[in-house]
């Protein structure tokens, strides 16, 4: 009988495998003048070929090796919602990037285990860089070479180095969310912006210190949570609480306990 430790490092190689098969869709479409839908009516919300096949790659492998188990996927939905073991997938994280021709677009994979994220994985082709998060470790591997992920460990807000996809009240923002994140980023060594999921990336590796975002959903935050702490970080939503108990979808990310307590207390306000 397999244990607990060998299902999961099992799993852990099946998302590099899927990984693989969405880079095969993503790759050669990135760069190349896709047309581009809006899913959102009034507002812009991109999607592509590239999103749409890749979660199609993904859905059909787990369908063919687990099909016991769930799929949430951004473009089409859930199948088996209500399985033990669930795989969470955003084709491309950041497609607005993606259409931009920008390489910080990402593709996340993540297995829920009673819905708890026990493995999460970021993928970024282009630089061909890949972030994989299980059993309370976090690996990152860049063509070929693999070594140990560790946050920089900051706890100071003057010493961070901020990050948010956009500070706009008209974006993810609400009006208020905006201006505790303005309240923040004016604490901070520096901020910079547009880096969607692969600002998590950088966090895992001491790159980058925070992450104050909002309206994210499920398949935005699944894959990032197993990447954070296994580096040595801390993420929650904006009053501390476990990650998807708040309707907003806002996430804080940070590289010590004592940054996140610190941006907490400007949060906890909202």
């Amino acid at each position: 009988m397999t244990d607990g430790f060998e299902l999961l490092t099992e799993y852990a190689v099946f998302a590099g495998r899927l990984a693989d098969a969405a880079r095969a869709e993503t790759m050669p479409r990135f760069r190349a003048g896709q047309e581009v839908s809006n899913k959102a009516g009034i507002w812009f919300d991109p999607v592509t070929d590239a999103d749409r096949e890749a979660e199609r790659a993904v859905r059909r492998m787990v369908n063919a090796v687990y099909p016991r188990h769930g799929v949430i996927g951004e473009e089409f939905g859930a199948e088996r919602e209500d399985a033990e073991f669930r795989w969470i997938i955003d084709p491309v994280d950041g497609t607005r990037a993606y259409v931009c021709g920008v390489a910080t677009w990402a593709t996340l994979i993540a297995l829920e285990s009673r819905g708890r994220p026990v493995i999460g994985l970021i993928d970024q082709p282009f630089s061909d860089e890949r972030w994989l998060g299980h059993g309370g470790r976090a690996n990152y591997r860049r063509r070929g070479v693999e070594s140990a992920c560790r946050t920089s460990g900051v706890k100071d807000l003057k010493r961070a180095r901020l990050s948010t996809t956009d500070p706009r009240r008209e974006a993810y923002f609400t009006g208020d969310e905006a201006e505790a994140f303005a309240a923040i980023a004016a604490r901070t060594q520096v901020a910079r912006f547009s880096l969607d999921a692969y600002a998590y990336g950088l966090l895992a590796l001491g790159e980058i210190d925070l992450v104050v975002e909002s309206s994210l959903k499920r398949h935005d935050y699944s894959a990032l949570a197993p990447v954070v702490e296994g580096a040595g970080g801390v993420i929650t939503g904006w009053k501390g609480e476990p990650l998807g108990e708040d309707k907003r979808g806002r996430v804080l990310a940070a590289a010590s306990p004592e940054l996140h307590e610190a941006a907490l207390e400007i949060l906890r306000g909202i």
